[in-house]
């Protein structure tokens, strides 16, 4: 009798513990696009104006958010222009990739970064 409940009890429990994991991951990974956007856009603060308030342009890759591309000067803070990053922690490359470990897609024409780990897309436009 013991073991039935023990079933019956795993078989209604392994699904809601699958749906809370997906959701955190979810919450997880929109959570860092914002990091991610708020990064390359800046943010209401005229402090924190981001890699493209001070560069003037979008990163060309979101690499370009932890070292400085050579095409692009150093931080001058007399004009107020040129690389003053890195805009966010590159501890592991994790910053690259969703919480499911699939390469976020950013598209710097579009302004969109798009995670696809969870099998559905999930875009942040900046």
């Amino acid at each position: 009798m013991v073991i039935l409940i023990l079933g019956i009890m795993s078989a209604v429990a392994i699904p809601v513990i699958g749906t809370m994991i997906a959701s955190s991951k979810s919450t997880a990974t929109k959570d860092e696009m914002r990091r991610l956007a708020r990064a390359i856009a800046g943010s209401d603060e005229s402090s924190d104006r981001g890699f493209q308030g001070d560069v003037g342009y979008a990163p060309s890759a979101l690499v370009d958010l932890t070292r400085k591309p050579d095409s692009i000067s150093s931080w001058n803070p007399f004009t107020h222009v040129g690389w003053k990053g890195p805009y966010v922690d590159s501890t592991g490359g994790e910053y690259l990739t969703d919480a499911w470990g699939t390469a976020y897609v950013y598209d710097a024409p579009t302004r969109t970064i798009q995670s696809n780990g969870s099998g559905s897309a999930i875009t942040i436009t900046f």
